[in-house]
């Protein structure tokens, strides 16, 4: 008996390796597979202005950095005492105007110089319902817990969407014309938007994918939506909130991503990697035995070795600090 609808998902080229450079922006499904891949020891820079939800703040926000637009300080705001900005996730903050503004800077810079060396950039819309600030028409990226009144929600037009990443990509393919795109809808739920309308708002981002990858052709469409909606059609896929996917399910898709996209010569450095990062989760009953130090001895050879082709600072920070508080 079968007890899920699964589906093909095409393998795609050129393939993901530990030499290709990787760029990933917007919802906050793009922020799980880039950490997977970060976490995995690719050259990724992940969603640098935090999460970003909507298509239209997503391209802008990839334009303005390839274009080292200056930072557009009418949107700066302040909420209990910290600046933020309209343009960015609340995870982009500071103390005063100035340090945002060279704190955004900084991130677009970051940007930048990823953008026009990647090998593939990972883009993930979340919903097509956006918000206009005052009287401009300036769609924001956030509204940062601000009044209602000052916005006016609407949703995309497909028309809208595709213009806008057709102007991005215009602007990429001058400096790195190679590059590959993933599209992906977020299989993250924005409930709140109520249940139709989440529905209407993933079928427009859908359509608009299609669209995209139908007219740009170095543009690919990754079914994150539909694996969850299809393949995981269950709520114990969904975590206690019904919104987000659970890490099981993460995971699932994260391996339908691997198969589809990364190259199977890369398998072997991601399983030893996977494996350093459980051996470093490892609590073990006794610190002092001979068995632990002789553990933490050939782990410690292990990260010493992977260290000459990939970073690995920060694990054999989290070692020391282990043999460290054992010494205690």
């Amino acid at each position: 008996m079968q007890w899920t609808t699964a589906f093909e998902i095409p393998s795609f080229e050129p393939k993901i390796n530990h030499d290709t450079v990787l760029y990933s922006i917007g919802s906050c499904f793009s922020s799980t597979i880039g950490e997977k891949l970060q976490d995995r020891k690719f050259n990724m820079v992940n969603n640098p202005f935090g999460t970003l939800f909507n298509p239209v703040s997503i391209c802008q926000a990839m334009e303005d950095s390839i274009l080292e637009m200056p930072v557009n300080t009418d949107l700066i705001l302040i909420r209990d005492g910290l600046y933020l900005h309209f343009g960015m996730h609340s995870d982009v903050v500071a103390y005063s105007k100035e340090s945002l503004d060279r704190l955004i800077q900084k991130k677009q810079h970051l940007s930048k110089v990823q953008l026009e060396k990647a090998t593939h950039i990972l883009i993930t819309f979340g919903t097509a319902w956006v918000y206009e600030y005052g009287n401009s028409d300036q769609i924001v990226a956030n509204c940062h817990k601000q009044p209602a009144g000052l916005f006016e929600k609407r949703l995309l037009k497909t028309e809208e969407i595709t213009k806008a990443f057709a102007s991005f990509l215009s602007i990429l393919q001058q400096f790195n014309p190679k590059a590959k795109i993933i599209l992906t809808v977020s299989p993250v739920r924005h409930t709140k938007d109520g249940i139709p309308e989440n529905q209407l708002s993933k079928s427009i981002l859908r359509l608009a994918c299609h669209e995209i990858v139908t007219e740009f052709p170095n543009a690919h469409y990754f079914p994150s939506y539909e694996i969850m909606m299809d393949e995981l059609r269950d709520y114990r896929f969904y975590k206690e909130d019904l919104v987000h996917p659970t890490e099981q399910a993460e995971e699932y898709i994260w391996e339908k991503f691997m198969m589809a996209w990364i190259d199977p010569k890369s398998f072997p450095i991601i399983k030893e990697v996977e494996s350093i990062k459980k051996d470093l989760a490892h609590r073990p009953f006794n610190v002092e035995s001979p068995a632990h130090l002789k553990f933490l001895e050939n782990l410690h050879k292990k990260l010493e070795r992977m260290s000459h082709d990939f970073d690995f600072s920060k694990e054999i920070d989290q070692l020391r600090k282990q043999v460290q508080y054992r010494g205690k």
